[in-house]
């Protein structure tokens, strides 16, 4: 992760950031960060939304060369303060245009201030290709067209003996060459002598001499006497430019702040797009509501190869804050305990996270982990007794505000008597009102979750009929190591298999069968309910498009007949002028026909002034219609019934029901089925 923000920055202050990056020590800290970085994204994920493009280069050694004495600034770094200047300048305005919709990043773009002290004075001097103006200083004006003069006087000379030594046949092929920063003749060398002027040399054939013609030499020397007066004139403008910055110091040192502040939060918004991560809603309290999360390394992977990657759901709370995840090897186990501290951490990191919208995540003081073969070979330290030195430390740290993430919890020594271990180590740190998710094989762990209230068991679906892993989190019961069925996957002879079985205390290996079993129905009853729920949604689609489709068309076929009758209206209407014209072309009584004119017309503006009327007041009637409705149903909201501690509950939008079981402020704890969650009461409707 720090590595793709490395790549994702643009200057050395972001990216020497990054390598060293770790978690904020206050939430609030971290919670800026997070909304700085949900804005951009917000604004990234807008079509033509003008961001000006974060392309620049840092100002510290700029800055430090102004804070030096006697020291001004060459002519790149003039160039890099001005556009520093003007990306400044864009932000501030792109960002007082959005304060409202983006305050975080409003507040980050008032560090700076909106100025043009330092852009004026550079446009005085340099031209847009930031090359310094003949009227930057009269002296230089003077210089430029003094050697502007000399140079056209050069060409004319030597144009003029280009072309007399030519007739004579006295130049090369190429007739001249540019030797010195000087227009030199390529003369034949037996016809040096008969050229008036100074040899520079020749060519490696010896054939050709370079000549500078008698009449440019003192000519040349005047230029070269010119063109040192320039530099200096030009050196003398730049250090009195650089001074005009130097006043600016302050201005110029926000600017270096807000850039690699912007840096920084724009490689976070760069990394959120590459890992498809949003903003969970955020809680200053330990808690974890994960919808759709996913490990954003194996979800990159996976895309990569061509693969599905399985997002895992979890909810972890003051009633069920040890999580005790088993099932079998390679199954998931590990994977989803890291996808878990990743996310955390990259949270606390001021990171976006691979989770659905809709998920919470809350906050830790601690984060506590360990995870994979930490074998010490300096200090001679088996694996096991490396994690026992890392247990004893955490039940030293490990509070109420501490998250812990231990896999393969108690391996490393003799089953039964690790087991009881780690029993004990897992009481404790239960008691210390730790959060936590462990892996484990041990079944005694598993039945120590089922008997606290706070913990809960979680397992890794498992396909029998198939023999392999599904990768998909299960919470509310433990699962089989599926010991057997991995082997026979990984083609152990099913004789072994059998014998390994006989050897097995039977009730032991029938309370597996009968965990494995329990998980393939959970895993079919899961699948099917997921078949029946996409079935409604495609239905309901199904429904709702025929009825947007039937709309249009009775939309459709009532335009249509108004267009009829509008044109049968124009019809009429030039049917009858037309009579009026053949009328008068036939020399009837004009006098008469002209009041017969003035008649219809008077008769059809009255028709069209009714038309309008009436549509008028079928718009006045629909609104009034529309505004009782809306007094209706907040009135409907208003008589809505109060949630209570007992009553059944819906979601808004969904038919689930649960009962609330605890009042929180301005959220509800509700019980679906075995699954209990924080919901916001506004969220709610009382059935």
């Amino acid at each position: 992760i720090r590595e793709m923000l490395i790549d994702f920055a643009v200057g050395p202050t972001a990216q020497n950031g990054f390598k060293g990056l770790s978690p904020f020590q206050r939430f609030k800290e971290a919670k800026v960060r997070l909304e700085e970085v949900k804005e951009l994204l917000d604004i990234r994920n807008e079509q033509g939304s003008g961001m000006p493009r974060l392309e620049f280069e840092e100002l510290e050694k700029d800055i430090k060369r102004l804070r030096m004495k006697n020291a001004s600034l060459f002519l790149e770094g003039i160039v890099r303060v001005y556009r520093a200047s003007l990306l400044v300048n864009d932000l501030i305005h792109f960002f007082k245009a959005r304060k409202d919709s983006s305050p975080r990043l409003y507040t980050l773009s008032k560090e700076s201030w909106h100025s043009k002290n330092i852009i004026k004075p550079v446009e005085n001097v340099l031209d847009k290709r930031f090359k310094v103006k003949d009227d930057a200083s009269e002296g230089l004006q003077k210089i430029r067209h003094s050697i502007s003069r000399k140079r056209s006087q050069v060409n004319r000379n030597f144009d003029r003996l280009v072309k007399k030594y030519a007739n004579r046949g006295f130049l090369g092929e190429s007739f001249e060459s540019f030797l010195n920063g000087r227009r030199v003749l390529s003369v034949v060398s037996s016809h040096k002598r008969s050229v008036a002027g100074s040899s520079l040399g020749g060519s490696r054939s010896g054939h050709v001499t370079y000549v500078e013609p008698q009449e440019n030499v003192a000519i040349n020397f005047e230029l070269d006497q010119l063109a040192y007066d320039e530099q200096k004139e030009i050196e003398r403008i730049l250090k009195q430019l650089s001074e005009s910055i130097r006043d600016q110091i302050e201005l110029v040192n926000s600017y270096q702040l807000v850039l690699t502040r912007f840096d920084d939060v724009n490689a976070r918004c760069r990394l959120a797009i590459k890992l498809q991560s949003d903003l969970p809603g955020l809680l200053d309290e330990p808690y974890l509501e994960l919808v759709d999360a996913y490990h954003p390394l194996l979800l990159l992977a996976n895309q990569e190869k061509g693969l599905k990657t399985e997002p895992q759901d979890l909810l972890m709370d003051e009633g069920g804050r040890m999580m005790v995840i088993s099932g079998p090897n390679a199954g998931g186990k590990s994977i989803t305990l890291k996808t878990i501290g990743l996310l955390q951490l990259m949270l606390q990191s001021g990171l976006l996270v691979s989770v659905d919208a809709n998920s919470r995540m809350g906050w830790f003081e601690k984060i506590l982990s360990d995870i994979g073969d930490n074998q010490s070979i300096e200090n001679q330290l088996s694996t096991y007794s490396y994690r026992l030195k890392r247990m004893k430390y955490f039940l030293q740290q490990a509070d109420g505000d501490s998250l812990l993430l231990l896999d393969e919890f108690g391996t490393g020594s003799d089953p039964e008597l690790g087991g009881a271990l780690a029993e004990v180590f897992f009481e404790r740190l239960y008691e210390k009102g730790s959060y936590g998710v462990i892996t484990t094989h041990y079944a005694n762990i598993k039945l120590k979750a089922a008997e606290l209230p706070c913990a809960l068991n979680a397992s890794m679906l498992f396909n029998t009929e198939t023999l392999e892993p599904r990768y998909m989190l299960s919470i509310g019961q433990p699962g089989s190591s599926f010991t057997f069925e991995v082997a026979q996957m990984n083609g152990i002879p099913k004789r072994l298999i059998n014998s390994a079985k006989g050897r097995l205390d039977s009730k032991k290996v029938e309370l597996d069968k009968l965990i494995a079993e329990l998980q393939q129905e959970k895993a079919e009853f899961e699948d099917e309910n997921q078949r029946m729920r996409k079935a409604q949604r495609s239905a309901k689609d199904a429904e709702q498009d025929m009825k947007q489709k039937q709309n249009r068309y009775e939309e459709r076929l009532e335009t249509q007949q108004k267009r009829i009758e509008r044109n049968n209206k124009y019809l009429n209407s030039g049917k009858k002028m037309h009579q009026f014209i053949d009328a008068y072309k036939l020399g009837r009584a004009n006098k008469e026909l002209l009041g017969e004119v003035k008649k219809f017309l008077t008769i059809e503006k009255t028709k069209l002034d009714q038309a309008r009327k009436i549509k008028e007041r079928k718009e006045k009637v629909a609104a009034k219609n529309r505004a009782r409705k809306q007094r209706e149903q907040r009135k409907k909201n208003q008589v809505q019934k109060p949630v209570k501690v007992g009553v059944t509950v819906r979601l808004e939008k969904s038919n689930q029901r649960g009962e609330v079981i605890e009042l929180k402020g301005g959220e509800a704890v509700v019980m679906f089925g075995s699954f209990k969650t924080k919901v916001g009461l506004e969220k709610l409707v009382v059935v």
